[in-house]
This record gives C-alpha cells, sequence and structure tokens, in this order.
C-alpha cells in the first residue's frame, strides 16, 4: 500500500469518526431526553439548592443523565448561583431545552378568597408557594410591620384584596407580605379613598363592614342593598346585630373553625365577644372573613334606602326580605323560623 492510499484511507476513518462524533454530540444535546408520559410538568427546586441537589430533583424526569450533565456542563449551568423556582419541562425535551427551561422561573398565579382567618390565609398561601404557613403568619403579624402600616393582628386581614396576583414560586414570606401591602395601597385609589370618606368610614372599617356583607348574602347583585341597611344602622346608632359576627364569634370562642352553623340560637347571642354585634355597638376589630371586591364596593357604593331590617326570604331562596319598621321586620322574621322549623334545621 503507498503512502498516497494511506493518507486516503486514515482521511476517510477520520472523517467518518467525526461523522459519528458529530451524530453522537448532535444526539446528546438535540436528541429527546425526557421520559415522563405526560405534555408537561413542572418542577420545583427549593431555595439554597445546589447543582447536586438539582440532579436529584429533575433525575425521575429525565431518560439520560449523562447526556443532561454533558449539555449543562457545557453551558455553564453548575455554575449558576440562583437554581431555585418552579420550571416547566415538557415531553420530548432534549438535553439543550431542558438546561434552558432550567433557566426560567415560570410565575405561580396566586388565587384566594373567602379566607375566615388570618392562620386559614396563610395555609391557603403557603399550599401555593414555597414559604410555609408558618414564617408566613410570623410576617404577617411582625409588630414593626404593622405599626408602620397602620394594622393590628386583628385587622390585618383587611390588606389582602381577593384577586388573581403572580408571584414567583421561591418568593419569601416577607417579600410576599410587602407585595400584598404595595397591591393593597394601589387598590385604595383616590377615589376609592373619597368614597370611604362619604361614608365617615376609614379603608379599613370599609374592609370590616364589607366582610359582614360578603357573608350575609351570595347574591352581589344584592350587597350594596344590605350595605346600605348596616351603614343606616351605624348612622343611627343602632346595633348590627349581624348573624355572621355571632357565627364567628361563637366559633372563635371555641377555636373551631370547622364547625357548620346555620342556625344562630338565642344562647349564641349572649357570646361575650367584642365581634358578636348582638352585645357591642359599632363595628368588630377586624374583618369576619376576607371580603371580595364586589363586597368592599357594595359598601363604597351603598344603595341608598331606609331599611334598617332584613331577613332571609322563603319565597326568592339566597335573597332577602328587607323593613324599615320592627313590626315589618317581626312578620318577615316569623316567616323564615315557620321555615327553618319546617326543614328541621336545629344548628
Amino acid at each position: 500500500m503507498n503512502f498516497k492510499k494511506i493518507i486516503t484511507l486514515f482521511s476517510l476513518l477520520l472523517i467518518s469518526g467525526l461523522i459519528v462524533y458529530g451524530y453522537l454530540l448532535y444526539r446528546d444535546i438535540f436528541g429527546a431526553n425526557t421520559k415522563f408520559k405526560e405534555n408537561e410538568v413542572f418542577v420545583y427546586i427549593p431555595t439554597e439548592s445546589d447543582y447536586e441537589a438539582v440532579k436529584k430533583i429533575v433525575s425521575p424526569y429525565i431518560q439520560d443523565m449523562e447526556r443532561f450533565e454533558m449539555v449543562a456542563n457545557k453551558k455553564s449551568y453548575p455554575e449558576r448561583t440562583e437554581k431555585a423556582g418552579r420550571f416547566l419541562l415538557k415531553k420530548g425535551m432534549n438535553s439543550n431545552e431542558i438546561v434552558n427551561a432550567l433557566r426560567i422561573n415560570v410565575p405561580v398565579n396566586l388565587a384566594f378568597n373567602n379566607q375566615e382567618r388570618l392562620e386559614n390565609f396563610a395555609g391557603r398561601i403557603g399550599s401555593q408557594i414555597e414559604s410555609d404557613s408558618l414564617s408566613l403568619l410570623t410576617a404577617f403579624k411582625d409588630k414593626k410591620f404593622l405599626e408602620e402600616n397602620g394594622f393590628t393582628e386583628e385587622n390585618v386581614l383587611s390588606m389582602f384584596i381577593p384577586n388573581s396576583y403572580e408571584f414567583f414560586w421561591n418568593t419569601n414570606a416577607t417579600k410576599f407580605r410587602d407585595k400584598m401591602a404595595k397591591e393593597y395601597r394601589k387598590f385604595w385609589t383616590e377615589a376609592r379613598l373619597e368614597k370611604a370618606k362619604l361614608q365617615n368610614l376609614t379603608p379599613i372599617q370599609v374592609s370590616v363592614l364589607a366582610s359582614i356583607v360578603h357573608k350575609e348574602t351570595v347574591k352581589r347583585d344584592e350587597r350594596p342593598k344590605v350595605a346600605g341597611v348596616y351603614l343606616n344602622r351605624l348612622e343611627r346608632g343602632i346595633k348590627l346585630e349581624a348573624d355572621p359576627t355571632v357565627i364567628y364569634a361563637v366559633k372563635l370562642k371555641s377555636g373551631d373553625f370547622t364547625q357548620v352553623i346555620k342556625r344562630v340560637l338565642y344562647r349564641d347571642l349572649e357570646t361575650d365577644s367584642p365581634y358578636n354585634t348582638y352585645k357591642y355597638e359599632g363595628l368588630p376589630p377586624g374583618p369576619i372573613a376576607m371580603p371580595d371586591i364586589t363586597a368592599l364596593d357594595a359598601v363604597l357604593n351603598p344603595e341608598k334606602h331606609n331599611y334598617i331590617y332584613f331577613c332571609a326570604s322563603v319565597t326568592n331562596f339566597g335573597y332577602h326580605e328587607f323593613a324599615v319598621t320592627t313590626a315589618q321586620h317581626e312578620v318577615n322574621r316569623q316567616k323564615y323560623v315557620a321555615w327553618v322549623n319546617q326543614q328541621g334545621i336545629k344548628r
């Protein structure tokens, strides 16, 4: 074999080797490297996770970890300081796409409403982001924060306006709280503040009254009318005598917020609690639930009328019968009591 043939053969072998190497490299980088059946999965990487922790978390979703690590090293992923977050992996992704996906922290759309207590709210949020309920509750009750923002432990629930908010999953408790405080200030525009002033209420008092309105009726179109009743009572110095506040007081005293109370009994009206508006005049010290925006706006835009009483209707279920005089109200109340007794509702 002459020298020319040797060079030719060597060149062919080299080219073949490069082709094979190129194919293998292409496969490692661009070949599908997932092993989950779903079309997409979210991967959650906790705060302060290092590269070794990341590999353990993603390994159940990756077909060939060696291929993944090779690409991760080439793209300098292991050297990244910040790795925490919520990341979206899609079926059929290659190693290159997986590494790229692990650089994009996908926000969580948080939704919450109708939480009765700060503890319930902390638990609700703690189930959706990395921070647990205890750290959230501690942040919410921080004395310095409360004083600087004009809240107390009893009324700070007013700060959280039910809506849909976007947060990174790894947002810590303090940053979550501060962002919600910012959203609260954004909600209370000059126009809303002026409307609250016209009702002789502060924003916190609006939230407290709105929580009662929210609990009284699920019918959004009726809420301005119910709000008008309570505002009439406040203006005339009449006790609110709101059943939802009594129910809240009973639950608070027992410590059991899981109990279902459909009927308020006479003994319940004697519950000694500042939340019992049958016993104490004015508004409770804090909201009895988290009012939604329709309830807040109902208090800010109440229906103008002379009603000071209302009772659940037995002919138009879900709505109420309104009255100006005690006599009118007593007729409505007796109809409701008779219906409740007929239904066998004792508690």
